[in-house]
């Protein structure tokens, strides 16, 4: 499993999805920053932020929980 977070600059709910990540043992995973980015900004721009597992395609949308999460990554 290769996890990315999709996420914005000064974003409010990013910023708690990292505390749900860390809640939730989650994976190391990389982030990846859509501003700026066209293709990114038109696939991710209203649903920030994401969780992908890069491996498969899976993506697992925000508002998520430790308990999600957790069922995402197989833990």
């Amino acid at each position: 499993m290769k996890l990315a977070l999709y996420q914005r600059d000064d974003c409010h709910l990013c910023d708690a999805a990292l505390d749900v990540l860390a809640g939730a043992g989650a994976p190391d995973f990389e982030s990846v920053w859509i501003d700026g980015e066209a293709a990114l900004e038109a696939r991710y721009g209203g649903r920030v932020p994401v969780l992908r597992d890069e491996a498969t395609g899976a993506e697992l949308a925000w508002p998520f929980d430790v308990d999600a999460v957790r069922r995402f990554v197989g833990a």
